[in-house]
């Protein structure tokens, strides 16, 4: 019985601190103490300077190879593209409308990596976890772009032809990735930064989480629950369920163990990201049926997550 209580309140203290933040966004963009502009500005320095700031500084005082997984990556996007081609298999079968097809298949397999997956990864393993977090992240974001990109286009009968030169140069610019290249080769070459500039980057990196959780608890609508339908609870049951349990398992059959596999849950049964939304309404996307998705996958993740959690840590997986 010790050990059951014990692990639900390892599994408490993960999971639930980060969703009190979010719906803590929710309550004040109701009360309207935070606005669309607040939301807007914090997003952006969250995206261009704090979270590069943090996966810097998380990166290059650790040991990379400590936290170099070959077998996780591989796994991972190996197992996001084949996860994306089942998706897109069945989706032709049972979607037929062009803008929601791709908005489903986008809504069921990206992960918010760069907030809640990390997150999440911290508040279990400390500074290590969200290093290896941060190199997952660096292997799949450009991945979760080219095959969201592939799958609201290729969906859309207008048979416009997709610009992969501005999706490559895109990721290539992506501030994220950027922070992260930097920050292997520098800690591979065991380059020192005085502290000056480290404590300054400690600084951007405290402010990060706490406000892009809040931004995203403000972004959320009770409007787009209202307007959910079953292609919703579809999406969101394969994001927050069948994909993380599937790939998990699979994980486990490949030699994946321990903080590696914790992490790689973490990831991949995060909600889905709300860059989503924004894809899905500028490429021509039912943007009301990605809305709905993200948060059904929020709301429904705190049991998710915790869940699986607690079901890894009972079988001393993780």
């Amino acid at each position: 019985m010790n050990l059951y209580f014990d692990t639900l309140l390892f599994t408490v203290e993960i999971t639930v601190p980060i969703f009190m933040i979010v719906f803590l966004g929710a309550f004040l963009r109701r009360i309207n103490f935070i606005n669309e502009d607040f939301i807007e500005i914090s997003s952006r320095l969250v995206f261009n300077i704090t979270l590069p700031a943090l996966l810097f500084t998380s990166i290059i005082k650790l040991d990379v190879s400590q936290v170099f997984d070959p077998l996780q990556i591989v796994f991972s996007v190996l197992g996001t593209i084949g996860v994306f081609a089942l998706l897109w298999w069945l989706s032709g079968v049972y979607i037929h409308e062009g803008d929601r097809r791709g908005v489903f298949v986008q809504g069921s397999f990206r992960s918010n990596l760069g907030i809640t997956g990390l997150a999440l990864s911290a508040n279990m393993y400390g500074d290590s976890g969200l290093a290896m977090a941060s190199l997952l992240m660096a292997a799949l974001t450009p991945l979760y772009n080219v095959l969201s990109v592939f799958a609201l286009m290729a969906s859309d009968r207008k048979g416009e032809p997709i610009n992969w030169r501005g999706i490559f140069l895109g990721i290539a610019r992506n501030p994220l990735i950027l922070s992260i290249s930097i920050a292997v080769l520098f800690a591979h070459f065991n380059v020192e930064l005085p502290d000056v500039l480290m404590k300054t980057g400690s600084y951007f990196s405290a402010m990060t989480l706490p406000l892009a959780l809040l931004s995203i608890g403000g972004t959320l609508s009770l409007k787009a629950l209202s307007k959910a339908s079953l292609l919703s609870l579809v999406a969101t049951l394969l994001k927050l369920v069948a994909i993380p349990a599937l790939l998990t398992v699979g994980a486990l059959f490949a030699g994946v163990r321990g903080e590696a596999l914790g992490i790689m849950f973490l990831m991949f049964a995060s909600p889905t990201a709300a860059v989503s939304f924004v894809m899905s309404r500028a490429m021509g996307g039912d943007s009301e049926l990605a809305a709905s998705i993200i948060l059904m996958t929020t709301l429904g993740s705190l049991l998710s997550i915790s869940a699986g959690i607690f079901i890894l840590r009972i079988l001393q997986l993780i």
